[in-house]
C-alpha cells in the first residue's frame, strides 16, 4: 500500500524525541517547518487539502440505468466512444489516513462534449452508450477506481471530471480534476480561482499510457484529501 511520508510532523517529532534520534539540524528544520505551518494557518496539516470547486449546473437530473464504476458500458450495450481511461486514487484524511466507506461519484461530458443532464448543450449529439456518471465506495485502503474516458473540452471549459465525495448521507467535498499540460487550464476561471498554487496543482493530474495495455488505454491518479474527518 502506498503511504505518504511527510518531512516533519508533530507525530514524527514526538516519536523522534522519545527515541532520542532528533539531531540539532533536524530540530532546527522542524522548528522552521512548524513556523511555516502556523503562519499559513495550516498548523499540522500533512497533505495538501483538495480544494472545493463548483458542482456546476450539470450534476445528473436523471441518473442513468447503471450507476456503477464502469462508465463505458450500460448494461449489455456497446462501448462508449473515447479514449479509455482508468481513473483511480485514494480518499484520505489530512494526516494521510485512508477513509473507508466514502462514496465517490464522478460525472463528465461524453466524447462529443455532452452531459447526461437534460439541460446540456447539443443533446441530440449525446453518446447513448456513455454512462456519464458513476459511483464507487471505498474499502479499508480508501481506494476508488473508475473506467471512463479521457475528458474532452467543451465551450468555455477545459477538459475536466467532476468529483463528489459523500459518507453517511453527508456531502464532504465537491471538486474537479483536470488534465496536466492542457493549454486551456491557464485560461479557465474556475481553476484559476484557486489562489493557493499547491491546491490548484493538486487538481491537475497526468493521463499516461496504461502499462501493458494493447489498445492504448490511459491511467490517471487523483488522490482526494478531505479537510474534515467524516464520522464512522
Amino acid at each position: 500500500m502506498e503511504h505518504y511520508t511527510p518531512r516533519f510532523t508533530r507525530r514524527r517529532f514526538l516519536a523522534s524525541l522519545g527515541a532520542g534520534i532528533l539531531s540539532i539540524p533536524a530540530l532546527r528544520a522542524f522548528t522552521e517547518e512548524k513556523l511555516r505551518f502556523i503562519e499559513s494557518g495550516d498548523y499540522w496539516d500533512e497533505l495538501v487539502r483538495t480544494p472545493r470547486q463548483t458542482e456546476g449546473p450539470f450534476y445528473p437530473d436523471r441518473l442513468p440505468l447503471d450507476t456503477d464504476n464502469d462508465l463505458l458500458v450500460i448494461g449489455q450495450g456497446a462501448q462508449a466512444a473515447g479514449e479509455v481511461t482508468h481513473l483511480s486514487g485514494r480518499v484520505l484524511s489530512l494526516k494521510g489516513d485512508p477513509i473507508q466507506g466514502a462514496v465517490v461519484e464522478i460525472w463528465q461530458v461524453d466524447k462529443n462534449g455532452v452531459y447526461i443532464h437534460s439541460g446540456s448543450h447539443k443533446p441530440s449529439q449525446r453518446d447513448r452508450d456513455f454512462q456519464g456518471f458513476g459511483r464507487f465506495e471505498t474499502g479499508s485502503d480508501g481506494e476508488y477506481r473508475f473506467r471512463t474516458i479521457k475528458p474532452v473540452p467543451y465551450t468555455g471549459r477545459p477538459p475536466h471530471i467532476h468529483v463528489k465525495v459523500k459518507k453517511g448521507g453527508r456531502e464532504l467535498l465537491t471538486t474537479q480534476c483536470y488534465i496536466k499540460g492542457h493549454p486551456r487550464n491557464d485560461r479557465d476561471g474556475v481553476l484559476r480561482g484557486i489562489r493557493d498554487p499547491k491546491q490548484r496543482e493538486s487538481l491537475i493530474v497526468s493521463f499516461e499510457p496504461l502499462a501493458g495495455s494493447r489498445i492504448g488505454e490511459l491511467a490517471a491518479r487523483f488522490d482526494i484529501v478531505l479537510g474534515v474527518t467524516p464520522e464512522a
